[in-house]
């Protein structure tokens, strides 16, 4: 193997996985040091940018800090990383401020070492061996990796996607749930299917919307 396939296979082993607990970190941030740890308690989306001082990363930052208040109504609070120093973010907070008039109100992360970005498979070999590509992860507040999203660095990704999929998970933990594409709050959830022949016989007369034995929707 070559070196290049080295680093491939070492950063693929790196990658976290759903449903599992999410790597811990202590790092600075633009709001002083934060830990994983800091978070227990509450939903965290921790999201990676490329760089600093970039049209599409900004227009993300911007996305994130205009929901930042719909996020806080989920009990969820928000991440922000890339491989940039820490005056750099700083100043880069600073400027988005001046030019477009928005405040960043959640902290950054300064990985430079890339400790982080590494230990949450941000660092695409693909794509780029020293920049992050537009990662997002959707942390319970146990601590566990619930969803992870990745977005290459030419297309910026979707806030209100994020936000109607911690809805989505959210409902799903409450009500033990699915929730079928697409969904939103106020909408059918789906039932989860049947286990045994018998249960599957007994689905359809349980007074859900059942389609099929495997197939059955209900209102909350």
């Amino acid at each position: 193997m070559n070196a290049h396939t080295d680093m491939t296979a070492a950063t693929a082993m790196a990658f976290p996985r759903i449903n599992e607990p999410a790597p811990a970190f202590d790092a600075l941030t633009t709001d002083g040091r934060k830990t994983l740890a800091d978070y227990r308690g509450k939903w965290l989306i921790l999201f990676s940018h490329p760089a600093d001082f970039t049209p599409v990363c900004t227009t993300e930052f911007t996305a994130f800090a205009r929901r930042a208040d719909d996020f806080a109504s989920l009990d969820t609070q928000l991440l922000g990383l890339s491989i940039d120093s820490h005056y750099a973010h700083i100043a880069w907070v600073r400027s988005i401020k001046d030019t477009f008039g928005i405040d960043i109100p959640f902290p950054i992360i300064a990985d430079l070492d890339m400790k982080v970005a590494q230990a949450y498979g941000m660092i695409q070999p693909g794509a780029s061996d020293t920049q992050a590509v537009r990662a997002t992860f959707i942390i319970d507040p146990e601590g566990i990796l619930r969803a992870m999203v990745y977005y290459p660095m030419t297309n910026g990704r979707s806030v209100d996607e994020f936000y109607r999929l911690i809805q989505a998970l959210q409902t799903s933990d409450t009500h033990k749930v699915a929730t079928p594409e697409n969904w939103k709050p106020g909408e059918d959830v789906i039932v989860p299917t049947p286990q045994t022949a018998a249960a599957a016989e007994a689905r359809l007369s349980e007074g859900y919307d059942t389609k099929d034995w495997y197939f059955s929707t209900k209102s909350l």
